[in-house]
């Protein structure tokens, strides 16, 4: 076959988007007959796990192709659209007459990889006068957000590729990737005798198997291993004390809270040797250059917030930032953190949630909050929400008690491609194209030094029925009244005279109306999308991220070879994202760049964080995690080869641990006396469920896991079942860190037994 088979997409099941080509065929021409990766990608070159190779499992899964209402005996009854958006708008705009559009919560607004759509959600809010939402960076990254905040006013990432020395910590990209080529480059530091790999993690990763310093620490306890990693460069004298002098404040008081602690007792306490942590420790110390990467593993763990600190004092204190190998700040075309407008600073307090009073870290309300935000009779509860390709019922910690809360909703409206667990709670389901069948993107843009953006075009027709999100929101904003013809139609005529009158009447006319620039997603995709080629109305509103970029990252986009002067050089970018089916090199930076985008006011890095000495102040004195009641930690939600995230809702993608067994150690599974196959019940304080084992030499004693992505309710031959357990059945939305109030998932509390 010639190469005009191959269609050029993304991958969808991890951060790293990489490219990849797509043949079609089979009966009906759209089966992904194979798959490969692209080698025109700019970012991936070629590179693919095994992983996205399954993705026609995806794209060929039971899905929805019509608008649904529930009935009042909770059926499903299929409706038109023109009824879903007149009722749907109706019903909001009663909600936002009874008790404010501040009642009105929403959730997600784009998935894994499915952020173009997700971006034209906020006209719907702000057109209800909604100000709160979630989605899943505030089940996971928000702790991260808030310490990067505090200390450097951005962002940071780690040159993984070129590093001497690598730390993951929490992290094992042989399986979460979170950086391009993750397992060649891990397999490049593994075999090269002059850099090393350092991993912090319960078990015994296929990361940890390539590990120099492979620091076992029992679950829950990172803290520990973390905060007497920094004290034993405080207390030997590592600390890089010229460049900690010339690019940081607060050394002073950072050496005097770590020079006290016992390193001896906390290397006891995370259960792993004291020499080894010393060790680990001069490592880093001595190397040219560290990049340190977090994950899951800590960030939705005990004291997840303070580890994020402590991970960032390890490469602060050595000088690892701003030079090849260690810390950088990249470009974004658009940025998936909202700024809290100084907020979080000192003397600047954070914004927080009407009910609970939680901080609102980037824009967004702690997922383990949501049900006590909503069951409640406090008169500033959340009454009505809109789920875009989100599944909190799955997702999120305790889900008996999201049941319970979405069940109370006056409202629920869910945007989706297939029928979830919570659109089965919904009262309205709309159904959307999968992230194949229409124009999409991933904002999770983060390379240094060539920073790649990647619009993706159709790949397979949508069927009747869908549509896409762009155009839903701008059906609902329509039935608002936010926008109508009479707004729309000399921005309509410009577009249709040529893109310079279309910049120069946009700007006129939002800023003549301030409302009509709050629409400004859907205003876009009405006026200016119709002129974009191919039918990419719907990536009108890149037209704005466009120009931002290239106004924010002048002499970044000008290396990246685009020209122009004034607004030409950002529709030079625009043209080059909308011709460019394998991405865009849409910056190319320099590590000058990297201090240039420290946003703190004196342009330092800020190690002290008062909110976090002082819970370091208490850690000594924590109780032990386990009790006679629940001797083993269960970590809930591990990521392992056959998993990915709930997109995939055909669990025959999964070649082996088709249920997702249970992981412990040989050790456990003697005490037990259960073998791989077997058996047991996992129980913790908010449930139970049974799961076959599999036993396994990574798992120290004490620890168990259970996979992320099973339990989902799979249709099968016009029969529902679940296939594995949902984690979240089994966590508890009160076990979360004080601060950003992400959930406890990878130390809960547990106990095993036997089912003969």
């Amino acid at each position: 076959m010639s190469d005009a088979t191959w269609h050029p997409t993304a991958c969808i099941l991890c951060e790293c988007n990489c490219g990849i080509e797509i043949r079609l065929g089979g009966d009906t021409g759209t089966r992904f007959e194979r798959i490969r990766g692209d080698k025109a990608h700019p970012g991936s070159q070629g590179y693919t796990c095994e992983k996205a190779l399954r993705l026609d499992h995806y794209q060929h899964q039971p899905r929805l192709t019509s608008p649904l209402r529930r009935r009042d005996d909770g059926t499903f009854e299929q409706i038109d659209w023109d009824t879903a958006i007149r009722e749907i708008a109706a019903r909001f705009v009663a909600v936002r007459e009874a008790h404010g559009g501040e009642s009105i919560f929403s959730y997600g607004g784009g998935g894994q990889g499915n952020h173009l759509g997700g971006g034209y959600g906020g006209a719907t809010m702000r057109a209800l006068g909604a100000r709160f939402r979630a989605n899943a960076l505030s089940q996971e990254k928000t702790g991260e957000f808030w310490v990067n905040g505090k200390m450097i006013g951005g962002g940071v990432r780690g040159d993984v590729a070129h590093a001497e020395v690598a730390v993951f910590v929490g992290k094992n990209p042989w399986q979460s990737h979170g950086f391009p080529h993750a397992r060649t480059t891990l397999k490049e530091i593994a075999n090269d005798p002059e850099r090393s790999i350092v991993v912090i993690d319960p078990k015994r990763s296929e990361t940890a198997e390539l590990a120099d310093f492979h620091l076992q620490v029992r679950p829950g306890t990172d803290a520990f291993c973390l905060a007497a990693l920094v004290a034993v460069m405080v207390q030997e004298g590592l600390v890089h004390r010229r460049w900690v002098d010339e690019h940081t404040v607060g050394v002073d008081e950072i050496e005097r809270a770590f020079g006290g602690i016992d390193i001896d007792e906390y290397a006891r306490r995370c259960g792993v040797d004291a020499e080894l942590i010393r060790a680990t420790s001069r490592r880093i110390a001595r190397a040219s250059s560290v990049a340190v990467a977090e994950d899951l593993g800590i960030q939705m763990n005990r004291h997840s917030t303070m580890n994020s600190w402590l991970e960032k004092l390890l490469w602060a204190l050595t000088g690892n930032f701003g030079v090849p190998g260690a810390q950088y700040m990249a470009s974004s075309l658009v940025s998936l953190v909202r700024s809290n407008g100084g907020a979080g600073r000192e003397g600047r307090p954070d914004p927080v949630s009407p009910v609970t009073g939680s901080k609102i870290i980037s824009g967004l309300v702690p997922c383990n909050v949501i049900p006590e935000e909503i069951l409640t009779d406090h008169p500033k509860r959340f009454r009505a929400m809109l789920v875009e390709s989100g599944n909190p019922v799955h997702s999120l910690a305790d889900s008996r008690r999201m049941r319970e809360a979405l069940a109370s909703l006056e409202l629920l409206v869910v945007i989706d491609v297939a029928m979830t667990e919570t659109a089965r709670m919904a009262h309205y389901v709309l159904p959307a194209p999968t992230q194949f069948e229409k124009w999409e993107a991933t904002f999770f843009n983060f390379e240094f030094p060539h920073n790649v953006f990647h619009l993706r075009a159709p790949v397979v027709p949508a069927p009747a029925g869908v549509l896409p999100e762009p155009e839903i929101h701008a059906r609902l904003c329509e039935a608002l009244g936010a926008i109508s013809d009479a707004d729309l139609a000399p921005l309509r005529e410009a577009a249709a005279r040529s893109r310079a009158d279309f910049a120069g009447a946009f700007f006129e006319a939002t800023t003549a109306n301030p409302a009509l620039g709050a629409m400004a997603p859907v205003v876009l995709y009405r006026t200016l999308g119709p002129t974009l080629p191919d039918g990419a109305a719907s990536a009108a509103l890149l037209w704005g991220a466009a120009h931002r970029t290239a106004m924010g990252h002048e002499a970044s986009v000008r290396r990246a070879g685009f020209t122009g002067d004034g607004l030409e050089l950002g529709e030079a970018l625009f043209d080059a994202i909308l011709a460019g089916r394998h991405g865009v090199v849409f910056t190319h930076d320099q590590w000058d760049d990297v201090w240039a985008r420290v946003a703190t006011d004196d342009g330092r890095i800020h190690l002290v964080v008062p909110e976090l000495l002082d819970e370091l102040a208490t850690l000594a004195d924590e109780a032990p995690l386990t009790t006679d009641e629940f001797p083993y930690l269960l970590s809930a939600g591990e990521r392992r080869s056959f998993t990915a995230n709930t997109i995939i809702r055909d669990g025959g993608w999964r070649k082996r641990d088709a249920d997702g067994a249970l992981r412990l150690s040989p050790a456990d599974a003697e005490s037990l006396g259960v073998v791989t196959g077997a058996a047991v019940r996992v129980i913790t304080s908010r449930g139970a469920a049974q799961v076959v084992v599999e036993v396994h030499a990574g798992m120290q004693p004490g620890h168990v896991s259970l996979p992320n992505g099973l339990g989902l309710d799979e249709e099968h031959e016009g029969e529902v079942r679940r296939v594995g357990v949902a984690p979240n059945e089994l966590t508890d939305s009160g076990w979360r860190d004080p601060i950003a109030g992400t959930p406890w998932h990878k130390a809960v509390p547990a106990r095993l037994e036997p089912v003969s």
